[in-house]
Order: structure tokens, then C-alpha cells, then sequence
């Protein structure tokens, strides 16, 4: 089976750029043509409007894995018993609430900012679950979640349903002011189709290294050709090892998903006509699931921990875990109904929280989505663009305090741990998928 990404196929498909070649100069150089060097590249050109900004990726621009996933626009994470009010970790929740909310926005602002038609939609969407047993101190998360800005419901059995249009779900949180969803690759492509002129873009350009040059230059190498900088701000996320920065104490994880084709007006009508929604779990690896503004149905059920790509034998395989998970929650769709099954790519931490530092003179680093990659890359390119420009700002302080990615064992031992919590994960997750 092909690996086809429906976000991406449903979107106009950009001409294709250059690749880099030859020696180029520039005042700035971007790695990386995802949500955040994209972000990067927007605010680096309005800070810096006469500076020739370069932004090169290894494949086509905006079609990485910030095309992939699931288009969560996050503002409000579902609390941990630990964050909830008078926890011990309540502070740091509402400082990393804080940075969300101010992502949110950012996503909102560039929108408007470039008329970007990208299916937002601004009314919330669910913590569920299918058993209630997963969602438990519902009193204390919605005062925790309403004391930090959210507006916070609690829905159970047929409330719920006529919600969502399946009984799968059993109890549920809808948060919303500020949690949104959008289709992530007609955004994507919406920031690259806005960047000015001063913003150039390679495709297809493997950075395969950096080289310190005199007066505290760099100089970036590809197969076909270089770009010397002033300054490079690396937004590779899941794949930063690439340029040589090992020590980010990020890992990959492995996300693959399905979209449906259309409902029929039949096959709608019959689940209740609802509007579209998006529901996360409260487990790790429990299943993300939307009905789109189209009628499709996107489910993603699994995440792994891997050293190397799925094939396709093997996204055959979680193509079938998709179907269950389907099943489940509207027993009419089957296999047959899938139109659309990829893979992507999100950057993790230990401790959930971001790297986000200056590397070295003149290079500067974000890596660590933590599934939050469309607010939080788009604010992180901007702040990026900010730190490497000079320019300091409450917001910007605190999302360097908070960038505490903690220690990950050497391998092989990171490797089998992180193996072996997927699978507990799994386990624990098993009614949610």
C-alpha cells in the first residue's frame, strides 16, 4: 500500500522549488520548511526586512511532518492529577498554559495575518474516553482547566453522543477559548505561500553539515551546493541529529493514521448530522480522532518508538488497527472506506517540556513538539527568530525556563526502555484505541 498523507493530498500542490546549488551567501540561514522555520522565516523578514533570509528542507516544503498530524491547535492540555489546583504541579501547568495560550494565538494572528484557508475552526474539542475510569477528578479538572481561561464541560452518555454521533466515548471534557482545529497541510502551505520576498526557499536539500568560517560566520553544506550565514536556526524537530546536534535530548516517535472518504448524506444523517470535532484521550496512546469539516473520519491509534521508518508491509499492518479502532466507533466504516493512510513524525522529551537553546555563536535550536506542534511550533518559530535576533520578552524568558527536555539513558538502553513503555502504555490504553 502507498503511503499517502490525505491532509497533504487534499491541498493544492505547490510548484516545485529549486534545489540549493552552488556557494550562496546570506544574512540568515532556516533548516527546516515545517510550521517553525516557516514561523521563523516570517518574523525573521518583518524584523529584518532588508536581510536576505534562505530556509532549505531535505524534502518538499511543507509537506514534512508538519503536514501530518492531526491539526490540534492546543491552548489547553488535559491536567495531570499532579497539575491539578494545589498540586505540586499546578505552577508549572499554568506557566506552560500560559506559553499555549499566547500559541494559540500566534496560529490565529498568522491566519488572519496572511488570509490563510486552512478549515479553522475555533470551538473546542474533547478529552474522552471510552472508559470512565480514565477520566476521573472531572470536579477539580474543570476547575483547573476554568481557573487558567478555558471554558470546561462535562458531558457523559447520551449528551455525549448526540455530540460526537457514536456511543463509543463514555465521558468526556470539551475544552475550549483557545483550543482550535485546522487542516495542518493547507496551513503549512498557507505560511509558505505568504513568506516575502526577501525569504528564499530550496527543496530537496539534505544539510549534511556546519562548518565555523572567520568572523563568526557558518557556512551549511548540501550534496549540490552551500549557504554561508550569519546566523542558523535549526527547526528540525524530530530529525535535529541531522546537522549534528546530539545532545537535545529529544527521540523520534512514529505516528501513523488513516482518513476515511466522505460520509454519505445517508450514513451523516444517520450519526446524528453532528459538527465536526476532534477528540484526544487522557491515556498516551490512546486513539486521536476527527470528523472533519467534510464529513472524513481521521483516526490515529498508533505511536511508536522506533530506530527505523515503518514500511509499507508494516503501515499495512497498523492500516488494520485503524480499521478496528474505526469499528468501534462507527461500525458502518471498514477498510473499504479508508482513502488515506500515512505515517509522520513528531519530536519528544522525557519530561514533556521543549529544547530551546542557543547551540553555539550564531546557531540557535527548538526541537520537541510533544504533539503540539502546530501553536507551539509557530510561537517557537517566533521566539526563535526573536533569540537570535537580540530581542528578550517576558514570554520568551519563560518558555527557556520551562525548556527542560531532561536526560535520556545512552543507547541501547534508552532504546529498550522506551520500547518496553510503549508497550505498558499500549496495554493501559487498550479500551481507548
Amino acid at each position: 500500500m502507498e503511503n499517502v498523507c490525505g491532509w497533504i493530498a487534499q491541498t493544492a500542490n505547490p510548484a516545485e522549488r529549486d534545489r540549493l546549488s552552488g556557494a550562496q551567501k546570506a544574512d540568515w540561514l532556516v533548516i527546516g520548511a515545517g510550521i517553525t522555520g516557516l514561523s521563523a522565516a516570517h518574523h525573521l523578514a518583518e524584523m529584518h526586512p532588508q536581510a536576505r533570509i534562505v530556509v532549505v528542507d531535505r524534502q518538499r516544503a511543507a509537506q514534512g511532518a508538519s503536514a501530518r498530524n492531526s491539526g490540534f491547535v492546543v491552548a489547553h492540555e488535559h491536567p495531570t492529577d499532579n497539575e491539578l489546583i494545589g498540586g505540586q504541579g499546578f505552577a508549572g501547568f499554568e506557566v506552560d498554559t500560559m506559553i499555549s495560550r499566547a500559541a494559540s494565538e500566534e496560529v490565529r494572528q498568522r491566519i488572519a495575518r496572511h488570509a490563510i484557508d486552512c478549515d479553522f475552526r475555533d470551538s473546542g474539542y474533547f478529552f474522552a474516553v471510552n472508559d470512565p475510569a480514565k477520566l476521573n477528578q472531572v470536579d477539580a479538572k474543570l476547575a483547573t482547566l476554568r481557573v487558567l481561561g478555558a471554558r470546561a464541560e462535562f458531558l457523559q452518555g447520551e449528551e455525549l453522543s448526540r455530540k460526537l454521533g457514536t456511543r463509543h466515548y463514555q465521558a468526556a471534557i470539551w475544552c475550549g477559548n483557545g483550543n482550535a482545529l485546522l487542516q495542518p497541510a493547507k496551513y503549512v502551505k498557507g505560511l509558505l505561500d505568504a513568506l516575502p520576498g526577501n525569504v528564499s526557499v530550496y527543496e530537496n536539500t539534505d544539510i549534511t553539515g556546519l562548518e565555523r568560517l572567520s568572523q563568526g560566520r557558518i557556512r551549511a553544506y548540501s550534496l549540490d551546493g552551500s549557504v554561508e550565514a550569519g546566523k542558523v536556526l535549526v527547526c528540525l524537530n524530530a530529525f535535529i541529529p541531522r546537522v549534528g546536534i546530539d545532545d537535545s535530548a529529544t527521540f523520534p516517535m512514529e505516528l501513523s493514521a488513516s482518513l476515511t472518504r466522505p460520509l454519505t448524506d445517508q450514513e451523516f444523517a444517520a450519526i446524528g448530522a453532528v459538527e465536526p470535532w476532534g477528540v484526544l484521550s487522557t491515556r498516551p496512546l490512546g486513539a486521536t480522532v476527527r470528523l472533519t469539516p467534510d464529513r472524513r473520519v481521521m483516526i490515529r491509534n498508533t505511536a511508536e518508538y522506533r530506530t527505523r521508518d515503518l514500511s509499507n508491509s508494516e503501515l499495512a499492518l497498523r492500516r488494520q488497527h485503524h480499521v478496528r479502532g474505526l469499528q468501534r466507533r462507527f461500525p458502518f466504516l471498514g477498510e473499504h472506506d479508508i482513502q488515506y493512510t500515512w505515517t509522520g513524525h513528531l519530536s519528544a522529551t522525557r519530561s514533556g517540556q521543549a529544547y530551546f537553546d542557543q547551540v553555539e555563536e550564531g546557531v540557535f535550536a527548538v526541537a520537541g513538539c510533544n504533539g503540539s506542534g502546530v501553536a507551539r511550533g509557530t510561537l517557537w518559530g517566533r521566539l526563535l527568530a526573536e533569540l537570535a535576533s537580540g530581542v528578550d520578552s517576558p514570554l520568551l524568558q519563560s518558555v527557556m525556563q520551562r525548556a527542560e527536555p531532561g536526560w535520556l539513558p545512552p543507547r541501547p538502553f534508552f532504546d529498550i526502555g522506551a520500547m518496553l513503555r510503549m508497550r505498558v502504555e499500549a496495554v493501559r490504553a487498550r479500551t481507548e484505541i
